[in-house]
């Protein structure tokens, strides 16, 4: 009886666990360490062609830098009859495209799912390496229910070359208006299939143009309602600027954006957040308000118990005896100020010039005969 089919002379094939549009992935054994494996093997059909096989190389050399407790470890690669295969730990062979076909998930699961795959991504693109495929069917579980993102395949990484002017490579419905649109793939777009991947985790399928999704999902809470709708985004900029950035919101408590009663962006057009003042300076203005309206009352209280008592204010004055006397007092040239002039009283019944008034009080009464 033949044995199993042993690849480098070490691992051991078994059953198939998956194939995907490159490779097959089957179960294997790692007789050397006597631990369960995963082994991708690249599909023979597409060996011929020296730019898949580079794109599979690529993937285990991106995979194998990336040490993270949210990515699929990659233990081993070779090549085997002519067929390259990558050797990955063994997982649970489910995925969130498993839970995701068994109705909408809870918000809290949905924040933890989403908050490990941020995680992840972080560790991926400070390694230079973007995914270009973060889908439900690309995120793993271990036995406990962990995930882990799987399938660099088409990740873009200092290894992978550059890809074809035009060429769009990723899955339709996860793929930004910029990746569409045929633009190099950047993190932002990674971030923007994360929001895909959270609507569909929400409502059980990818969102289309101008949903809304708090009508979809009524019970979503408002601060994540706004992550999704932020990563989103069609405009780049509008999206969060990294990995940490959205997590950090995520997990924030409070909404980023002011268009939660707005349906999600059409890939077509594009619009920026309202942005949001921080808590703390929010905190500050309002002490300073406190502070200064302290201080007004303060002043006004000093200023009412000063008139009620009598206290003039000081005032400089000169006194003169003579009705007609009036002191004008200069300043010295060198103090560029207009002279202050103080005037004496006039005594009863005379005007400014000294003139007894009329009975209007606006000039001297004629007397009988005078002009006639």
């Amino acid at each position: 009886m033949q044995g199993p089919e042993m690849l480098g002379g070490r691992y051991e094939l078994r059953g198939v666990l998956g194939r995907g549009g490159m490779a097959e992935v089957r179960e294997g054994w790692d007789t050397r360490l006597g631990r369960a494996v995963a082994i991708k093997l690249m599909d023979p059909a597409l060996t011929a062609l020296p730019e898949n096989r580079r794109r599979f190389e690529a993937e285990a050399r991106a995979a194998a830098r990336l040490s993270h407790p949210h990515i699929v470890a990659v233990h081993d690669s070779g090549e085997h009859n002519g067929t390259p295969y990558i050797v990955m730990e063994r997982l649970s062979g489910r995925t969130v495209a498993d839970l995701i076909a068994a109705g909408p998930m809870p918000l809290a699961q949905i924040r933890s799912l989403l908050g490990d795959v941020l995680s992840a991504l972080s560790a991926a693109h400070a390694a230079g390496i973007v995914h270009r495929d973060i889908k439900p069917a690309n995120i793993l579980l271990t036995d406990t229910g962990v995930p882990k993102v799987a399938d660099f395949g088409i990740a873009k990484s200092p290894d992978s070359g550059h890809t074809a002017t035009g060429l769009v490579i990723g899955t339709l419905g996860y793929l930004s208006p910029q990746r569409l649109a045929g633009r190099p793939a950047t993190a932002a777009d990674d971030l923007y299939a994360v929001g895909v991947l959270a609507f569909e985790a929400l409502t059980g399928r990818v969102p289309a143009p101008q949903e809304n999704l708090a009508a979809v999902r009524p019970d979503i809470e408002p601060a994540l309602a706004s992550v999704v709708q932020r990563a989103m985004a069609a405009d780049p900029r509008a999206r969060f600027a990294d990995a940490d950035q959205m997590r950090a919101a995520l997990f924030a408590g409070r909404p980023q954006t002011l268009f939660l009663d707005q349906p999600l962006p059409d890939p077509a057009t594009a619009y920026l957040p309202v942005p949001t003042p921080p808590r703390r300076r929010r905190t500050m203005l309002g002490v300073i308000g406190a502070v200064l309206a302290v201080l007004v009352l303060v002043i006004a209280f000093v200023v009412d118990t000063a008139s009620r008592s009598g206290t003039p204010a000081p005032v400089s004055t000169t006194t003169t005896q003579a009705p007609t006397t009036t002191t004008t007092v200069t300043p010295s040239t060198a103090t560029p100020t207009t002279p202050i002039v103080q005037q004496p009283v006039p005594p009863p019944g005379r005007g400014n010039g000294g003139e007894k008034k009329g009975e209007n009080g606006k000039g001297p009464k004629p007397k009988r005969g005078d002009g006639g």
